[in-house]
C-alpha cells in the first residue's frame, strides 16, 4: 500500500470528508496506568514508551478509533523528539520507540482496511522546546530531531507524515527540512500534513496568526494544512475560514472537546462537537475533521455519522502574492507602494553601521523598530561591512530584530551563506535582496535552493552578463532581462511567479553622467512594461539612488516626485527612508516642476536649458523653498494643514488657541474635518500614498484625543449602549474613534474593542455587554467583505 498511499489518500480527500482519530493522551489517562506499565519508576507519563512496554494497550486504542469509523489513525509518537525523550533518559532510543509506534498502528490499520481504505499518520508533536519562544534549542537541532523521527516512521510503514500541534512556525520550517531529507534518503514520497495551534488570544504561541502561518509554509507544497488542539471548534471558526480561503492544499481541523473546566473536564459531548463542526463542513471549509484533547471514540463515531454523504472542500486554485514576518503582508493595489525601511543597512545608515561595529546589535535593532513605527512595512537588513564578519553580525542582529518587529524582513546580501543564516531566524516568509544574471546563472543557482528550502520571495535585478551593456538602462533592456530571468526562475528553478520581485534599477540623474541622462523615465516606463508583461510578479526600487550627488535640501523632493511617478506606473515596493519621506502633494509647484524637468530631462522647459544646473542652483541658494509661513494662514487653515501634512508640530498650541472661540466638537467638525476631506481628495487623485494617509489619520487622532478631555458629557439618562470595533485585518480606527467621542458626549455608553477584532471576539463582547447597536469600522477594500463575514457569524451565533 505504501506506493499507492498518496494516490489513495488524494482520491479519498477529493471524494469525501475524512475523519481523523481522537485523543491518544485522553485514552491513556483513562486507563489509570501504574508505574510498572510505563517500565518502572522514572518513566511514568512517558506515553510514547508504552509502545515498548505495553504495545497491547496502544493497539487497543487504535482499534477503538478504527471501530468508531476513523479513516486516519495517528501513531503514538507525539513526543518522540530525542530531546523530549531525553527527559526520561530515552533520547538514544528515539528511533526504536518511534518505529514501534508506526508498526503498532500499521498492524491495526491492516486489520481494518478491508471495508475501506484506512491510513496511518506518523504523528510528530511540537516538542517541549521552541526556537522562538522557549529557546534552548537551535534550528539545526530541531531539523536533526525530526529527521530521526521521520526516518523511523517511514521505515515503520506509515502512509502520512503529520507535523501537528505546531506552536512556532520556525520549528515547523526546521522540522520540515529534516522530514523532507528523510523522505529523499529513503526514496519515499509520503503526503506531508501540517497542523498548527492557535491559542485563545488569536495567534500561535510564537505570535503568528493563521494567515501568516500559511504564507510562511506554502513553499513546502503540503498535502494539507490545518488546526488542532488549543481550543474547541467555536474559537477556531474564523481561523479555519481564513485558512480555507487561502490554501491550495487540503484543510484539516481537529479541535479539543472544548476548553477544560477547573477539574480538567472537557465541555463538548460527542453530539455537540459534531454539531459545531457541521458548520465547518457545510460551509465548505474542511476536507478532514477529527478530535484532539478530551475526545474519545464516541466523539469520532458522532463525527463519522455527521460527515457521511457531505461534500469536501475544494482547494483554492491560485495562491496570492504575500510575505510575512509575525504578521502577513499582501502587496496589492490597495496598498501600493509597500514601504521598505532602508536604515537597518550598514550602507544606508551611518548610525546603524556604527552600532554594529561596536557590537551593539540590540540597540541597532531599535532602529528597525523606529522605522516600523514611522511607517515602514518591510525592513531591509544588510550587515555587509567589508571590515567585519558579515555572517557573524547577521546571526547576532537577527536574534534581536525578529523579537522587536512583526514586519517582514528583506535579507540584503550577496553571500548565500549569510542569507541562509538569516533565514534560519525568520518565522515568516522573507524577501531575499537580490539576485541577477551579471555572472550568468551563478547567483540563481546559489539562491534558488534557499528560496525553496526556507520559503522566500526574491528581488531580481535587471542586470545580465552582456559584456557591452550589463545593466538595463533602457526600458527595452529592462524588459528583455526580466523576460530571461522570469523564464529561468519559473521553468528551470521552479520559483513561482508571485515570489519574483523585479528591480528595474534606479540610476542617479544629477551627476552629469551621460549614460544616465533620461534614465529616470526609462525606469518608470520599464516598470510599466514589466508589470504589463508579468502581472503576477511585483516590482521594487531603491528610490533614493535617483537623487545621489544632488544638494541635500533637494534630494527628498526629487525622491518624492520620482516615487509618485513610479507608483503610478505600477511600483509595488519602495525602499526609502520612511522617517524623511516628503509628500508629493505638499511640494510647492515650482519645486515639483524642477524635479520633473530633471527626471524627464525637459531641457526646453528647464531654466538655462540644463535641468541639473537649475535644480542644483535652486537648492544651493535656497535650503528648500519655505512653504507658506504659518503666520500668513488663518488659524483654521493651519489646523487643516496639520492634518493634510500628517504633522503634530505646533498642533496642540493651535488647538488651544482655537478653543477660545469654538467648542471641541465644532473644531473637529470644522477645520480638522476640512483637513481630512482634503486628504481624501489628494488620495483619490493619487497624490498621497496609503502610508501618508495613515500619518494624517495619526495627526487627526492626536488632535481628537487632546480635545476629548474638554468635552462635556451629557448628564441626562443613558440613551443606549454601542459596541464599536475595527474588523479583523484592519488597523485603521480614526473614524471609529471619532464616532466613539461623539456618541459618548451625547449620552450613549460606548464599548470600543479596538482594531483587528475577529468575529468571535465581537460575539463574546456582545454576550458580555448586551449593546443596543454594533458598529463595524474599516478602511481597506477587503474590510467590507470582512464585515459581511462578521455579520454572517452574528447570525449563526444568534446575535
Amino acid at each position: 500500500m505504501e506506493k499507492d498511499s498518496r494516490a489513495l489518500l488524494k482520491h479519498a480527500f477529493a471524494s469525501r470528508i475524512l475523519v481523523v482519530d481522537g485523543a491518544m493522551g485522553t485514552m491513556i489517562q483513562s486507563l489509570r496506568l501504574k508505574a510498572e506499565d510505563f517500565g518502572g519508576e522514572g518513566f511514568e507519563g512517558c506515553n510514547e514508551y508504552l509502545n515498548i512496554t505495553r504495545p497491547d494497550l496502544i493497539r487497543a486504542i487504535h482499534d477503538d478509533y478504527l471501530r468508531a469509523g476513523a479513516d486516519i489513525i495517528s501513531t503514538n509518537s507525539f513526543g518522540c523528539a530525542p530531546y523530549v525523550l531525553g527527559e526520561y533518559g530515552l533520547s538514544e532510543r528515539a528511533h526504536e520507540i518511534t518505529l514501534a509506534a508506526a508498526k503498532i498502528a500499521r498492524e491495526a490499520r491492516d486489520a481494518f482496511a478491508s471495508d475501506q481504505p484506512r491510513f496511518v499518520a506518523g504523528a510528530m508533536g511540537p516538542s517541549t522546546k521552541t526556537i522562538t519562544v522557549t529557546g534552548g534549542i537551535t534550528f539545526d537541532q530541531v531539523t536533526e530531531a525530526y529527521y530521526i523521527q521521520a526516518n523511523a516512521l517511514i521505515q515503520g510503514g506509515v502512509d502520512i507524515l503529520l507535523l501537528e500541534t505546531s506552536q512556532d512556525t520556525l520549528n515547523v520550517k526546521a522540522a520540515a527540512i529534516g522530514i523532507l531529507r528523510a523522505q529523499r534518503e529513503r526514496g519515499a514520497d509520503l503526503p506531508f500534513m501540517v497542523s498548527g495551534t492557535i491559542e485563545p488570544m488569536g495567534s500561535m504561541l510564537a505570535g503568528q496568526g493563521v494567515e501568516a502561518f500559511y504564507v510562511s509554509l506554502e513553499h513546502l507544497n503540503l498535502f494539507s494544512i490545518g488546526l488542532n488542539c488549543a481550543t474547541g471548534p467555536e474559537f477556531m471558526t474564523d481561523h479555519i475560514r481564513s485558512l480555507a480561503g487561502l490554501a491550495t492544499c487540503y484543510v484539516t481541523v481537529y479541535p479539543n472537546a472544548g476548553l477544560p473546566d477547573e477539574n480538567g473536564h472537557y465541555e463538548e459531548t460527542p453530539q455537540s462537537l459534531a454539531k459545531k463542526l457541521e458548520r465547518f463542513v457545510e460551509s465548505g471549509w474542511a476536507n478532514a475533521v477529527g478530535g484532539c484533547c478530551g475526545t474519545t471514540p464516541r466523539h469520532i463515531k458522532a463525527l463519522t455519522e455527521m460527515v457521511s454523504g457531505k461534500s469536501p472542500r475544494t482547494p483554492v486554485e491560485q495562491q496570492v502574492a504575500a510575505v510575512s514576518g509575525i504578521e502577513v503582508l499582501y502587496p496589492n493595489e490597495d496598498t501600493r507602494p509597500v514601504l521598505v525601511g532602508e536604515r537597518t543597512n550598514v550602507i544606508g545608515s551611518r548610525k546603524f553601521k556604527e552600532l554594529s561595529v561596536r557590537g551593539q546589535f540590540e540597540e541597532a535593532a531599535e532602529i528597525g523598530r523606529a522605522q516600523v513605527k514611522g511607517g515602514a512595512q518591510v525592513l531591509d537588513v544588510c550587515l555587509a561591512n567589508p571590515d567585519r564578519d558579515e555572517a557573524a553580525d547577521m546571526d547576532r542582529f537577527m536574534g534581536f530584530i525578529t523579537k522587536k518587529v512583526k514586519a517582514p524582513l528583506m535579507i540584503d546580501s550577496t553571500d548565500s551563506r549569510v542569507i541562509e543564516i538569516a533565514l534560519k531566524h525568520c518565522q515568516g516568509k522573507s524577501i531575499i535582496n537580490s539576485i541577477n544574471l551579471e555572472d550568468g546563472e551563478e547567483r540563481f543557482e546559489q539562491v534558488a535552493p534557499l528560496i525553496k528550502k526556507y520559503g522566500a520571495a526574491v528581488v531580481v535585478g535587471t542586470i545580465d552578463d552582456d559584456p557591452k551593456q550589463g545593466m538595463g538602462v533602457t526600458r527595452q533592456r529592462k524588459l528583455a532581462i526580466a523576460e530571461r530571468s522570469f523564464t529561468l526562475l519559473t521553468e528551470k528553478y521552479g520559483i513561482p511567479a508571485r515570489d519574483i520581485i523585479f528591480d528595474a534599477l534606479v540610476f542617479p540623474v544629477g551627476t552629469g553622467d551621460e549614460n544616465y541622462i533620461g534614465s529616470a523615465v526609462e525606469t518608470i516606463e520599464g516598470i510599466r512594461l514589466i508589470k504589463q508583461r508579468f502581472p503576477m510578479c511585483k516590482t521594487i526600487l531603491g528610490v533614493s539612488n535617483v537623487s545621489f550627488g544632488l544638494p541635500p535640501a533637494g534630494r527628498e523632493v526629487l525622491n518624492a516626485v520620482f516615487l509618485y511617478h513610479a507608483t503610478k506606473a505600477g511600483l509595488d515596493y519602495a525602499i526609502v527612508n520612511t522617517e524623511r519621506l516628503e509628500r508629493y502633494a505638499t511640494i510647492p509647484e515650482h519645486e515639483r516642476k524642477l524635479a520633473e524637468d530633471l527626471l524627464f530631462w525637459r531641457t526646453d522647459q528647464a531654466e538655462g536649458g540644463d535641468p541639473i544646473a537649475a535644480f542644483a542652483a535652486f537648492y544651493k541658494t535656497k535650503q528648500k523653498a519655505p512653504k507658506t509661513p504659518a503666520k500668513q494662514l488663518s488659524l483654521d487653515e493651519r489646523l487643516a494643514r496639520y492634518i493634510v501634512e500628517g504633522s503634530k508640530d505646533g498642533l496642540i498650541d493651535d488647538l488651544e488657541l482655537k478653543r477660545r472661540a469654538a467648542t471641541p466638537l465644532e473644531i473637529i467638525n470644522g477645520p480638522l474635518m476640512a483637513g481630512m476631506d482634503e486628504v481624501g481628495r489628494l488620495f483619490n487623485d493619487n497624490k498621497l500614498i496609503v502610508a501618508e494617509v495613515l500619518q494624517s489619520a495619526e495627526a487627526m487622532k492626536a488632535a481628537v484625543s487632546y480635545l476629548e478631555r474638554f468635552m462635556e458629557k451629557t448628564e441626562s439618562a443613558n440613551k443606549g449602549k454601542f459596541l464599536l470595533a475595527t474588523v479583523k485585518g484592519d488597523v485603521h480606527d480614526i473614524g471609529k474613534n471619532l464616532v466613539e467621542i461623539i456618541l459618548g458626549n451625547n449620552g450613549f455608553r460606548v464599548v470600543n474593542l479596538g482594531i483587528k477584532v475577529p468575529p468571535e471576539d465581537l460575539i463574546a463582547a456582545y454576550r458580555e455587554h448586551r449593546p443596543d447597536l454594533i458598529g463595524l469600522s474599516g478602511l481597506l477594500v477587503k474590510s467590507a467583505q470582512q464585515m459581511v463575514v462578521t455579520a454572517e457569524d452574528f447570525a449563526n451565533a444568534g446575535v
